[in-house]
C-alpha cells in the first residue's frame, strides 16, 4: 500500500506565496519521477512541475520563473515552491510518483485558492 499525504495548500492573495509538501510512503519500489498536477474547476488536469531522481526538473511554461519544484529523496518528498500567485493558479493541486516500474500513484489533491 503507498500513501501520499499532502500538505500546504490554502488560501492567498494574488503575489503570494505557498509551498506545498508530499510525503509518500508505503511499499515503494525506487520512487523514479515525482511531481505536481492541478485541476481546475471545468478543467482538465496539468502538469505543473515534475523532478526525476537525478534532480532534472521540468515545469509547465505558465508556472515557468514563479514555481519551483525540488525533492528530499531520503525523505521520499516532493516541494513545489509557489511565489508570485495570480488568481489563475487557483486549483486543487495533486502529487504523483512514478515508481521504475512505471507504476503511478496519486495524493488526495489539496486546494490552492488566489484572491485577486
Amino acid at each position: 500500500q503507498v500513501q501520499l499525504v499532502e500538505s500546504g495548500g490554502g488560501l492567498v492573495q494574488g503575489g503570494g506565496s505557498l509551498r506545498l509538501s508530499c510525503a509518500a510512503s508505503g511499499s515503494i519500489f525506487m520512487i523514479n519521477v515525482m511531481g505536481w498536477y492541478r485541476q481546475a474547476p471545468g478543467k482538465q488536469r496539468e502538469l505543473v512541475a515534475t523532478i526525476t531522481s537525478s534532480g532534472s526538473s521540468n515545469l509547465a511554461d505558465s508556472v515557468k520563473g514563479r514555481f519551483s519544484i525540488s525533492r528530499d529523496n531520503a525523505k521520499n518528498t516532493v516541494y513545489l515552491q509557489m511565489n508570485s500567485l495570480k488568481p489563475e493558479d487557483t486549483a486543487v493541486y495533486y502529487c504523483n510518483i512514478m515508481n521504475a516500474l512505471g507504476r503511478g500513484y496519486w495524493g488526495q489533491g489539496t486546494q490552492v485558492t488566489v484572491s485577486s
